[in-house]
């Protein structure tokens, strides 16, 4: 299958079967509670988030949680072809290109050396690590600015056994489910 036909079976499975989720905030917890327990993560200082977008796992409460844990939390911003980095406030976000929550003009970027874990959704993740995004490269090109451990999170239905790579692709150093916990490489 062709990466333009698997994102239209996930984007179908998403507007199915996202909305009849009960109860999407304990789903929320519970995989990134799974998250926490992998080393990377209570090692690093600095993380790199995504605020979800509806169709995307959601991250709104962790959000929060882990900048009261004490963790440093990051979000990208799109700037152009590429995404900076930027201190996540609350406080100070704003809707920005695509419809995305992110960092307002206002917060300084960051340099991507200094992110520990960077936290990515994808439409599709495979059990190689492989990641298809929604074809713009954001975070292919973010990846190749830094060594933090990569992991991918995403809902069931969005692991697939195999997915159409091209060598700009980064593989995920793990994949996180409500179900599955995936480490592709040491971590």
């Amino acid at each position: 299958m062709e990466k333009k036909e698997i994102r239209s079976i996930i984007r179908s499975l998403k507007r199915n079967i996202i909305p009849s989720i009960n109860d999407i905030s304990t789903l929320e917890h519970n995989l990134f509670s799974k998250v926490e327990m992998l080393q990377p993560f209570q090692l690093s200082r600095n993380i790199l988030m995504y605020h979800s977008l509806d169709d995307e796992f959601p991250t709104t409460m962790t959000l929060d949680r882990w900048a009261a844990m004490g963790k440093n939390i990051f979000l990208p911003r799109v700037n152009g072809d590429h995404l900076d980095i930027a201190r996540y406030n609350p406080d100070k976000t704003g809707i920005g290109a695509y419809g995305i929550v992110e960092p307002s003009s206002a917060n300084e970027t960051a340099d991507a050396s200094m992110i520990d874990i960077i936290i990515v959704p994808a439409m599709a993740f495979d059990t190689n690590g492989n990641r298809l995004g929604r074809g713009k490269g954001f975070y292919d090109r973010l990846f190749a600015l830094t060594h933090a451990v990569r992991i991918g999170v995403c809902f069931d239905f969005q692991l697939v056994d195999c997915l159409p790579t091209e060598p700009h692709d980064v593989p995920m150093h793990a994949i996180v489910t409500p179900t599955t916990t995936i480490t592709t490489q040491y971590i």
